[in-house]
């Protein structure tokens, strides 16, 4: 049996573990939800091994198994995460070549005394192998690539999705850690997406705009947690807003998306925020939500099982607490569905499965995996 036909059995198999159904109508026809797993402590990302079972991520500082709905036990080897906050294990990517060698990429908040340094803390990229035995393992030859170069003591917004590029470079998205003016600090990689290499070196290619620092890849970001890639290869985010003002960006090599100078939001307390929604030399939005949804995770789809959505982008939203699909024309957003509103909680991740069904997380403290698929399969 070849490794996508192994994938796909395990796939359907989940289905075979008790489950929680909900069934909503849409654009493509009836679609149900159903719980794959639960329990888990605020997962926050997903990843498919090419065996069909499932990585996922939780805060509080496991990497997990999951096959045929069972939860396995905690990877060995996970570095040690500052979990307060907004701050833990976050993001998980596998390498195009995992299926040889193993190697995986998570981000995580990293205490600064795990760094080297006296206090603080930001986010960081790891490079490791991955070593299954049944549903656990370990990692090996772990190493940080990367770390912010500037930690505070703040426990918020640190972004953080990693994506692997057509290349092979990767691309990590960081908040500005709620110090807004890092955002549009060229020095500072807050509030940015920064480009590197898998071995954590500069890409000579990156964008080199007067005073940049190297990494920087786009600056003027808030706090961005969710990245894709559509199929020509081209990066897009989404990322919160303050009060209103979410944002999907398809960010550009060396542009500035404008935090906090602009915004389509405004403060907690209903402040303005910066100079109004435009300035020259800064990037608009391709969309953006006022208000909050407060989006994370983001994946284009490319199944089978939905075909009329192909190439729409898909958003879970936390504070909205649903599932949104762009419509997408080009590089244009022309329509917005929203779904399963306030009936599954917290949407943290959304990933499109290699059987064409759409896999969320939900962010709480009985966390679940959720199949969506059209009503029947």
């Amino acid at each position: 049996m070849s490794v996508l036909a192994k994938s796909l059995v395990t796939l359907v198999a989940v289905l075979a573990a008790p489950a929680v159904a909900q069934t909503v109508e849409s654009s493509a026809g009836n679609l149900t939800a159903t719980v794959v797993a639960e329990g888990l402590d605020h997962p926050w990302a997903l990843g498919f091994l090419p065996d069909g079972r499932m990585l996922v991520t939780e805060r509080s500082g496991q990497l997990r198994v999951i096959s045929e709905g069972v939860v396995g036990e905690p990877i060995a080897g996970v570095p040690a995460v500052y979990n307060q906050g907004q701050g833990g294990l976050l993001d998980l990517a596998l390498s195009p070549d995992f299926a040889t060698n193993g190697r995986i990429y998570l981000t995580f908040a990293e205490p600064a005394q795990e760094a080297g340094l006296q206090r603080g803390q930001g986010t960081a990229v790891l490079s490791a192998r991955l070593v299954l035995d049944g549903d656990s393992g370990r990692l090996e030859d772990g190493k940080v690539i990367f770390r912010m170069n500037k930690f505070t003591t703040t426990n918020r917004h640190f972004g953080s999705r990693v994506v692997i590029g057509q290349d092979g470079n990767l691309f990590v998205t960081l908040g500005e850690r709620g110090e807004q003016d890092r955002a549009q600090d060229v020095t500072d990689l807050a509030g940015a997406i920064v480009r590197i290499a898998p071995d954590g070196s500069v890409p000579p290619d990156n964008p080199k705009p007067e005073g940049w620092a190297p990494e920087l890849w786009s600056k003027g970001h808030r706090n961005p947690q969710g990245a894709t890639l559509r199929d020509d290869g081209v990066l897009f985010t989404v990322e919160h807003g303050a009060r209103g003002g979410d944002e999907v960006n398809m960010p550009k090599a060396g542009a500035n998306y404008g935090w906090p100078v602009i915004s389509y939001g405004v403060d907690y307390s209903g402040v303005t925020i910066g100079e109004g929604t435009q300035k020259d030399g800064l990037e608009q939005p391709l969309h953006y939500w006022d208000p909050s949804i407060s989006p994370s995770g983001l994946d284009f789809y490319d199944g089978d099982l939905l075909p009329a959505w192909q190439g729409d982008l898909l958003a879970g939203g936390l504070s909205g607490e649903l599932l949104v699909r762009l419509d997408m024309e080009g590089d244009t957003v022309v329509g917005e569905e929203r779904l399963f509103s306030r009936q599954l909680g917290r949407i943290r991740d959304v990933r499109v499965g290699p059987d064409g069904a759409i896999y969320l997380l939900t962010d709480e403290d009985n966390g679940r995996l959720i199949r969506v698929a059209p009503e029947g399969l």
